[in-house]
């Protein structure tokens, strides 16, 4: 696979952090990068892993399509594994779905913010 499939940790964060109301942060240990919308994780890696592999919130449906498609998609590694999927970023799943599959997590946290959370990041008052 050419190594421009490959998304590295800071491709990674940067792609995470250009999403409205998101914060990095380490609320379990010094290693575990936690990417936050509003009050609620969306993305979490090990910083010190290689390859990148990614927990990412899925709908159960979808991440039971996505781990017959890709041996790289797992059932969430230390999550509900119904609806949590570990991703593995070894170049066998194209960069793009990779990019789909954390606006998908993205996606999925932010609708399950309280109303007033999600107005504040959308720029609005309640």
């Amino acid at each position: 696979m050419e190594a421009s499939n490959i998304m590295d940790l800071e491709a990674f964060r940067q792609f995470c952090s250009q999403k409205k109301g998101v914060m990095e942060c380490f609320p379990f240990d010094f290693e575990t990068l936690v990417m936050k919308v509003g009050s609620k994780m969306f993305a979490l890696t090990a910083i010190n892993v290689r390859p990148l592999r990614i927990n990412l919130k899925c709908d159960p449906f979808i991440a039971e399509e996505l781990r017959a498609e890709f041996a790289a998609v797992q059932p969430g590694y230390h999550m509900n594994k119904r609806h949590w999927n570990t991703v593995t970023v070894d170049g066998s799943i194209p960069k793009e779905k990779i990019l789909w599959m954390i606006d998908h997590s993205y996606d999925l946290v932010f609708k399950g913010l309280k109303k007033s959370e999600r107005e504040e990041i959308r720029g609005k008052k309640t």
